[in-house]
């Protein structure tokens, strides 16, 4: 199956032949390969030591190339995201199964590989000033034996996503491309208090979305503090382990809507497309764009994407004074705001909540924390005059005043 030469030429003969898993531009591998290329000239002190310092900054050898098959963007990655591999060919699927073999031995090269294989003395007794890099583990589902892994690693495709997708859940829309955000808020939907009818709505469509069945762009609009974003941010947390991400996109951004779904067009995975605090002055013509990508042009209707939306406002275009000058006029006003917010198929709303509501979730939040017994009588005191201070009664002001109080109790500080 492979060649009969000798260790570090067989590894070389592997990077060059890799066919499903191309790695060749990863900078453990490309740093290897020029190691690889210098053996026994003057280059090569300086290629180890940069090899050295490359699996060093990302943990060990084996442990880097692990990660490089479980994040790599491929044939055979793409169709396990959707459980599809079974649909490609035979001599495709035996490539992967090589590929992975060739990657295994790679993983396994040790520092003294090199250094026995130095002719020149002067060379040798260099590297052996450097110090022997880390060949580490691998992690599941890559254990012993790589190319017998095919069956785990489609599973773990399936549920983790491909490339970029698989070590990211959200992302950002950013001067034309997508940029991960690596920290992303952890609220879960059981952090979310009352509202449980708007949030269920959420979830349905998100559901159907994920299953593949006719779903809606939502609009959840309603009074600051509600917990519109955060409801997003939390089925975007509930259900990243089955495939979905998120691409947060600014206001700014709305007329590259199209842009943004050509960029994952071919992807298997589900997008929702989060546009945070929605709304347009009436001479802002970018808002088109989002007509269209909610309903009107066929070359942005896509499977795999969704637009999640969140605003204050129920009409989406600010109307200005001199939109009023003439009644014709104001009328096609009214109608081109009311044309925009009903292109969304499911619209929610989220208002404050009454006194005993605003009471209610502060309660139902401190009794999460477990923090021990708290005086309900003085709690409920507290946090009214909280809400007085801080912007008036919601679910936000009620999880700011929660914060305080554990911050303080833990201290042991009054409140």
């Amino acid at each position: 199956m492979y060649y009969d030469v000798d260790k570090l030429r067989q590894i070389k003969y592997y990077i060059d032949s890799l066919c499903v898993y191309d790695v060749r531009d990863d900078e453990v591998v490309n740093a290897l390969y020029e190691l690889l290329n210098d053996l026994d000239s003057s280059k090569m002190i300086r290629s180890y030591s940069k090899l050295f310092m490359a699996i060093t900054e990302n943990g060990s050898l084996k442990h880097h190339i692990a990660q490089c098959i479980l994040r790599n963007d491929n044939i055979y990655t793409r169709a396990c995201c959707t459980g599809q591999e079974h649909r490609l060919s035979k001599k495709l699927l035996q490539a992967v199964k090589i590929d992975l073999d060739k990657l295994e031995k790679i993983a396994s090269l040790k520092s003294n590989d090199i250094i026995s294989r130095t002719f020149d003395d002067d060379y040798r007794k260099m590297l052996k000033t450097i110090p022997s890099w880390d060949i580490g583990e691998s992690e599941a589902p890559l254990t012993d034996g790589w190319g017998e892994c095919m069956q785990e690693l489609a599973a773990y495709y399936q549920q983790n996503g491909y490339g970029i997708f698989s070590s990211d859940i959200a992302f950002a829309w950013r001067e034309g491309k997508l940029a991960p955000i690596t920290s992303t808020d952890p609220v879960r939907l059981a952090d979310l208090k009352d509202y449980e009818e708007q949030r269920q709505r959420v979830i349905e469509n998100t559901e159907a979305f994920l299953t593949g069945v006719p779903a809606n762009n939502v609009l959840l609009y309603g009074d600051r503090g509600t917990g519109k974003s955060a409801t997003v941010h939390a089925i975007l947390n509930e259900y990243s382990s089955r495939g979905l991400r998120m691409i947060e996109v600014p206001k700014s951004a709305v007329s590259e809507l199209s842009l943004i779904r050509e960029a994952i067009a071919d992807s298997p995975m589900k997008f929702i497309i989060f546009i945070d605090d929605l709304s347009f002055d009436s001479n802002d013509d970018s808002y088109a764009e989002l007509k269209a990508s909610l309903e009107g042009s066929l070359s942005v209707k896509q499977a795999n994407t969704l637009i999640y939306a969140t605003s204050n406002r129920r009409h989406l275009i600010r109307e200005n004074f001199s939109d009023r000058q003439d009644d014709m006029h104001s009328g096609d006003v009214i109608q081109e705001q009311l044309s925009l917010s009903d292109r969304f198929g499911l619209t929610i709303t989220f208002i404050n909540p009454t006194k005993d509501d605003y009471l209610n979730i502060v309660k139902k939040i401190i009794e999460d924390r477990a923090i021990g017994f708290i005086d309900e009588e003085h709690l409920f005191e507290e946090a009214e005059k909280w809400a007085q201070r801080h912007g008036g009664r919601s679910p936000r002001s009620a999880k700011q005043f929660a914060d305080y109080v554990e911050g303080a109790v833990k201290r042991g500080v009054s409140w």
